[in-house]
């Protein structure tokens, strides 16, 4: 490990000691690539920041080093930051390699699965939110994807990843945060509130990734972000249908509602819920009286498949109607546009063609505007795309058909 400035300095630019591999994710304003160190051969994850983008947003990054460093091989559950430092255009975070892929991926590999199975999941995930809590951190971000595995190995630790929501928090603060951030889903209702918020939140999203682990889908699921919220400021969930909650035990439901409380002060901490008889069983786990054993036994892990790959068809399906539905709306506009508007003047320069861009272009070739892959001849025969109004109805109906056949088959859970 390089040595380390005092936190409260941003990272010396230092020759990069580290090669850079393949992709392993990417967001708005990173990309978090393999990478191995030079002088000692060793793997692990560097997450690249560009510099442009994220121009007078680099407090985001020394609060993710900061919490990082405060937590850092302080447990086994939790990402560790090996190195930081900077080029002239990156900034770079390095962690441990997480080689055993995202918790649900994991999970729907299995041969089978079982309720106890999520209950250790939890207990992991719990024990890693009960240390940051202990060190004044809020995750602000928990969720599935962000929950990785060290290794491939069966037995291999589960890892709290993507602190870049993350924030620290003194031992007295506790309604301090107001931002509306994290994954809809997974929010508390205060966050949406904007009255503050805390650590409870990260209670609150176990209980939606407890209730995701056992069945296969979120309890707030719904059509639009907008109906998304507003159940979850009302708490509006069940354990529906009963066919996909038949095999899970009342222990498990009641740890959910434990987790799933409107009110923040009301919500179990992470000590608690560490010694809810659900994680912590009283009894031999494979003694019929004891919780753990209350529901059915029986393999959980066709519903749960079942249901996550039904749930991801039904969206996909929507954002496809609604894709149709805005090509609709803006055919008309495209159309008169493009009968209206006069072709935008070439300006010659030497034997190339120079257009409005600034871009040249071979001698004879014409402008890029409109024409190429992101201006597509409008045929005159339809709205836009060379798509008749018969062929846009057609896909409309069809993707409406098949909506309509998924939430059938799903209607109970709302």
């Amino acid at each position: 490990m390089t040595s380390q400035p005092p936190s409260n300095q941003r990272p010396q630019i230092q020759p990069c000691r580290y090669k850079t591999g393949k992709t392993l994710g990417a967001g708005s304003y990173s990309v978090v690539k393999e990478c191995v160190h030079i002088d000692t051969g060793r793997y692990y994850a560097a997450k690249v920041i560009n510099k442009r983008l994220m121009a007078g947003r680099e407090h985001m990054v020394r609060n993710e080093i900061a919490v990082l460093k405060r937590v850092s091989m302080g447990h086994q559950n939790i990402l560790t930051l090996v190195d930081y430092f900077e080029t002239m255009n990156n900034l770079y975070l390095v962690t441990d390699l997480a080689l055993g892929g995202e918790l649900f991926d994991r999970i729907c590999r299995k041969g089978s699965y079982y309720e106890s199975d999520a209950a250790d999941l939890i207990r992991a995930t719990l024990s890693a939110v009960a240390y940051l809590h202990d060190h004044g951190i809020v995750h602000r971000d928990l969720k599935p994807e962000n929950l990785l595995f060290r290794t491939p190995e069966d037995n291999a630790d589960l890892l709290i990843a993507d602190f870049g929501l993350s924030r620290i928090m003194d031992e007295e603060q506790f309604h301090v945060l107001t931002t509306t951030c994290g994954t809809p889903g997974y929010m508390a209702p205060e966050i949406f509130k904007k009255t503050g918020h805390g650590k409870p939140v990260d209670i609150w999203a176990i209980g939606v990734i407890t209730y995701f682990l056992l069945c296969g889908y979120t309890p707030f699921d719904r059509e639009s972000n907008l109906e998304e919220m507003q159940a979850i400021l009302v708490a509006d969930y069940s354990f529906t249908p009963l066919e996909y909650w038949r095999g899970v035990s009342v222990t498990a439901r009641e740890f959910i509602k434990r987790c799933l409380t409107i009110d923040p002060r009301a919500r179990m901490t992470a000590h608690e819920a560490l010694q809810h008889p659900w994680i912590n069983p009283p009894t031999d786990p494979m003694d019929p009286s004891s919780p753990m054993r209350m529901g059915s036994g029986e393999d959980l892990l066709p519903v749960v498949k079942k249901n996550f790959n039904a749930r991801r068809t039904l969206h996909k399906a929507i954002d496809t109607v609604r894709a149709i539905n805005k090509l609709r709306e803006g055919g008309g506009l495209m159309m008169e546009g493009a009968m209206s508007v006069d072709p935008k003047p070439e300006h010659v320069n030497g034997s190339n063609v120079v257009d409005d861009s600034g871009r040249q272009q071979p001698d004879g070739a014409t402008s890029g505007h409109p024409g190429d892959e992101d201006h597509m001849e409008i045929d005159s025969r339809g709205n836009a795309r060379g798509q008749t109004e018969e062929q846009i109805r057609e896909q409309e109906r069809r993707v409406k058909e098949m909506v309509t056949g998924l939430w059938q088959s799903n209607s109970n859970r709302r």
